[in-house]
């Protein structure tokens, strides 16, 4: 329930706040007073899109903030704290909306600046919006469906028939990409037998074509090779008289006898010790490098005819070296199942029936729901219906069997039988702007009954648009007697309505001749007789319209 609606540099209305108790409110004013912003202000607490010239002219920006309640252990509560909002001790949470006429948005949710999406998402638990253009469901069976579905409260039902359809959905598609393109897969499948073999025939190494660069580099150029190296192995521990090995061993023997006489050079000794043998691994090395050099001659050409055939292969493939190996284990993967086709194919055949026989069974489980659903929501909106004034009118709800969808097996349509012996008609094509109207709040009545919980927020954009007389009174009556277990908002410009609410609230414009602005109070006593005297008679002071408002507001009492 909502406890306060506080507005802010709103469109017309500079600043008010509305005090939103149990039971029915009404809201009405003239033509052009803000009735639409205080809807307006509603729509930014229960998360809708925000438009920055509905910003009051001047101000920099607009404000709307409501008190809502919030049950512990619901999941509008467990998304709330998951958010980071702190719901107040009394179970109640601060909503704000800030619109900037140039800036961006700010939705502030206890304390916690938190995603428009997030308040949306938690609004439509607390909050119905319904107005004129809401009639448009009437005339969409994909909007029937929904209503008969969150009629019937099978959510359960529709979970599972939504994951079976989208099992299906993935099985046939598996099974139609394998069927249709069977030809040119086997076609491919063959091609990549083919480079698969000549991949296989020349068996390449990761990083081989690294390898055999750096080896032809240097047996292109062995000659050089050859006499660095051995340059460098004579001048280390070659046939001179001076080699680095004899001098190295030299400086060691000399530190030798002046260690025996100062301990501190031994160190040192120790290190020249390290040179030399060090030194004479390095030459050995290098007169293994000479040797393998000498042992193969023909090693150059050899790896050169190694190189072309992994070049021939790399363009053959269109790739490096390691795209090669990459796209052999994808071709292997590819052949692989080319060899299992068949096999394949009958598995994805069982997997497509088995599939869609679970489809059937959810959709026939989902039908006998709905069925069951749309023969009580017949007979609840009848009921309605005649306490709207629409005695001699037959509602219907129908299902007509289609192929399994996304959402079912069934079209839902609503139909209407005006009188007695009058065929029965989609809705939207039998019922006028005004029956529409209350078609629609039997429905929402019929709703709240069954699937919605006690103390949930009905907001009624004139939904008595096109109503009048009886009808107008029967709409009034009909509402106060929803707000008995939900709280009931309603904008309206019929006084038969207004004299049915608990609480009257009225918009009124005034102008000082530049600025216009709206004020939002609520009126009791003799000037909430004023107001439903000004709705029915359109001026104010007209006695006969004083004493029909009266009459309206006595009914409205003794009313059952």
């Amino acid at each position: 329930m909502l406890h306060e609606l506080a507005i802010e540099n709103l469109g017309v209305i500079e600043s008010a706040r509305v005090d939103l108790g149990p039971g029915l409110t009404c809201v009405t004013g003239e033509t052009g007073a803000g009735k639409t912003m205080v809807l307006t202000g509603l729509g930014l607490i229960t998360g809708s899109k925000s438009i920055p010239a509905t910003v009051r002219t001047g101000a920099d920006a607009a404000l709307a903030e409501a008190v809502v309640d919030v049950p512990a252990g619901t999941w509008p509560a467990e998304r709330l704290e998951e958010a980071g909002a702190a719901i107040d001790d009394d179970g109640t949470v601060i909503v704000s909306r800030t619109v900037g006429a140039t800036t961006r948005s700010r939705t502030v949710i206890g304390g916690r600046t938190v995603p428009q999406s997030v308040l949306a998402e938690v609004a439509e638990h607390w909050v119905t919006v319904h107005g004129q253009s809401d009639q448009a469901r009437l005339r969409s069976s994909a909007e029937q469906r929904v209503i008969l579905d969150g009629f019937a409260g099978h959510d359960a039902l529709l979970t599972g028939y939504a994951a079976a359809w989208e099992a299906w959905r993935a099985a046939r598609d598996d099974l139609e990409s394998m069927e249709t393109g069977a030809e040119a897969a086997r076609l491919e499948a063959a091609r990549l037998r083919d480079d698969l073999a000549a991949i296989d025939e020349v068996a390449p190494e990761p990083g081989e074509d690294a390898a055999l660069a750096t080896e032809i580099e240097v047996l292109q150029h062995s000659e050089a090779v050859r006499a660095g190296v051995a340059g460098a192995r004579e001048a280390i521990d070659g046939d001179a008289e001076l080699t680095l090995v004899i001098a190295a061993d030299a400086a060691r023997r000399a530190l030798g006898d002046a260690a025996r006489h100062d301990p501190a050079l031994e160190a040192i000794e120790q290190r020249l010790a390290d040179v030399a043998y060090a030194a004479a691994d390095v030459a050995h090395e290098l007169t293994a490098y000479l040797d393998r050099m000498d042992a193969d001659p023909a090693r150059l050409e050899s790896l050169q005819a190694r190189r072309a055939d992994l070049n021939a292969l790399m363009r053959r493939i269109g790739a490096d070296l390691e795209g090669v190996l990459a796209y052999r284990d994808r071709a292997e993967a590819a052949v692989a199942q080319d060899d299992t086709w068949d096999e394949t194919l009958a598995a994805r055949r069982e997997a497509e029936r088995v599939a869609r026989a679970e489809v059937e069974r959810a959709a026939a489980d989902l039908t006998a729901s709905r069925e069951a659903a749309a023969t009580r929501l017949s007979v609840d909106v009848d009921a309605e219906l005649d306490s709207l004034a629409m005695p001699d009118a037959s509602f219907r709800v129908e299902l007509r069997p289609i192929e399994p969808r996304a959402t079912g097996a069934d079209e839902v349509a609503m139909t209407l039988a005006s009188h007695p012996g009058a065929p029965h008609r989609p809705v939207a094509q039998a019922a006028s702007g005004g029956e529409l109207s209350r078609i629609m709040l039997a429905i929402e009545v019929s709703l709240a009954r069954h699937a919605v919980t006690p103390g949930h927020t009905f907001v009624f954009d004139e939904v008595d648009a096109g109503v009048g007389g009886k009808a107008a009174i029967a709409v009034g009556r009909r509402l106060a007697e929803l707000a008995r277990t939900h709280q009931v908002l309603v904008v309206t410009h019929l006084a038969q309505v207004a004299a049915h609410a608990d609480r009257h609230v009225v918009v009124a414009k005034s102008t000082d001749g530049s600025i216009t602005r709206s004020q939002v109070h609520e009126v009791a006593g003799e000037d909430r007789v004023e107001e439903l005297a000004r709705l029915l008679s359109g001026h104010e002071g007209s006695k006969t319209a004083l004493a029909h408002a009266r009459e309206l507001l006595e009914a409205s009492r003794v009313a059952p």
